[in-house]
């Protein structure tokens, strides 16, 4: 016996061992814990949810009001696009609130809302293709697998509560990214995001959490077994110690998770806030697809269910809205997507107001870049050149515009935020240094924001 490891698991028929190894199993749970206790003094948000428009939603027809647009309506693009013609919102914009933030008539319901939201109206980002940007605005990078922003957060601050994940996705696309936009990808399995899925018409929640092929005894078998193949490794394989962690996860999920997910102890009147029709016929095939838009009474399940999770101790929720890639048809097509979240939206700020929620919690919108001042046919293309994305609650001025694009909305000229500005900005709202959250990987220091990032303190509160 050369090491105390050896030691260990001869001595007393290996009891000393198994103490040990129960120990080293929580270690990195201890790791989290630390990191967040140091976050602590400097947070200003203990949890995110983060309402993504996946496709590109038309900041120029939603929140970044442009006249000039309408003064040049027709005329041949400057920006050298050949054959395009710049296009006029054909919605109207009004000022709303104290703060006079200019909102257009697509979302009557978020507009009560205008002297809550910090606008960020110089996003910008590296790529106009919808993979890439989808990777960046999840991960901070495209060209490798890294790990998600939420799987980030977990790493970080750990979970506020054993029983459930700190992570969750709720209706994530199998597309532009699939699995990878919530991936842990080299940080232990536990900071992966958890998928939800959730359909409307009343369908139950609850095949979320069944396990067909197992029964409760025979999971706490399984791990066991695991555990004893675990601790009879000399090697130690930290893939066999992630395996186990995400396992146990899994089987505590099953004792708690069934009451989050139960509406039925929910008012009326907040299911209605949320546009939930208890009544309402599911959509053929449930959640239809990466471009289909989802639902009033999905999106409101969705929004519902993300204050719900927060509320019982999970740290950071995505909840996901696909079919924002208007290339064509856009007044029909994005009118029906903002009519499908504008409600929902509204309701979650309001409900995590009324119950306290909002001053410890980040909301944000978006998607990973804005449409261009140019027509394609009937609708808009990409541009990863200047968007907006807003935020709202813990730790940002309420009411505040930061950032400009020029007179077409086609550049981020002042204020501008990169993608990994905005991470970097969001871990310091949680109370994370982006340049200390790091994890060693292929010979060096991960981060995150890789070797970028500035916070935008001007947004501070």
């Amino acid at each position: 016996m050369n090491t105390r490891r050896e030691w260990l698991e001869n001595v007393s028929a290996g009891f000393g061992w198994l103490a040990f190894s129960a120990l080293a199993g929580q270690q990195k749970g201890v790791v989290s814990a630390a990191l967040a206790e140091e976050a602590a003094p400097l947070a200003r948000a203990q949890r995110v949810i983060f309402l993504c428009m996946e496709g590109g939603p038309s900041h120029l027809d939603t929140f970044d009001y442009k006249p000039e647009l309408t003064a040049r309506d027709g005329e041949p693009s400057p920006a050298g696009r050949r054959g395009a013609l710049i296009k006029a919102s054909p919605f109207a914009f009004q000022q709303h609130g104290e703060s006079g933030q200019w909102i257009s008539s697509l979302f009557p319901h978020v507009a009560r809302h205008a002297d809550s939201l910090c606008m960020l109206k110089g996003m910008h980002t590296d790529r106009p293709n919808h993979a890439q940007a989808c990777l960046q605005m999840h991960c901070g990078i495209f060209q490798f697998p890294r790990p998600s922003m939420g799987s980030w957060v977990v790493h970080g601050l750990g979970n506020a509560n054993e029983n459930l994940p700190g992570y969750v996705t709720i209706n994530p696309s199998a597309a532009n990214g699939g699995t990878a936009n919530y991936s842990s990808s080299f940080l232990p399995a536990t900071c992966q995001g958890t998928r939800l899925q959730v359909r409307g018409g009343g369908q139950s929640m609850m095949a979320n959490l069944e396990n067909r092929r197992r029964t409760p005894q025979e999971q706490e078998q399984q791990m066991d077994l695991l555990r004893r193949l675990s601790a009879a490794d000399p090697h130690h394989d930290p893939v066999v110690e992630d395996l186990l962690a995400s396992w146990e996860m899994a089987f505590r999920m099953q004792s708690e998770f069934p009451e989050v997910l139960d509406f039925r102890g929910e008012r009326r009147e907040t299911l209605e806030m949320y546009g939930i029709d208890e009544n309402a016929e599911p959509a053929a095939g449930g959640f239809a697809g990466p471009m289909a838009t989802a639902s009033l009474d999905t999106f409101g399940r969705q929004c519902l269910l993300a204050r719900r999770l927060i509320e019982s101790g999970v740290r950071f929720v995505e909840v996901n809205a696909s079919g924002w890639d208007h290339h064509r048809t856009l007044e029909e097509s994005l009118t029906a997507s903002c009519e499908s979240v504008d409600r929902p939206i509204a309701a979650l700020l309001e409900d995590l107001g009324q119950r306290g929620l909002l001053e410890d919690t980040l909301v944000m919108w978006g998607g990973e870049f804005g449409r261009s001042p140019w027509a394609q046919g009937d609708g808009r293309d990409h541009n990863s050149r200047g968007f907006t994305m807003w935020l709202a609650g813990a730790g940002v001025k309420p009411g505040f515009t930061y950032g400009r694009t020029d007179d077409l909305g086609y550049e981020a000229v002042e204020g501008k935020m990169h993608i990994h500005d905005w991470h970097a900005t969001i871990l310091h709202l949680l109370g994370l240094d982006h340049t200390r959250l790091t994890f060693p990987y292929a010979g060096r220091e991960m981060r995150l924001t890789d070797v970028y990032g500035d916070v935008a303190t001007e947004i501070l509160a």
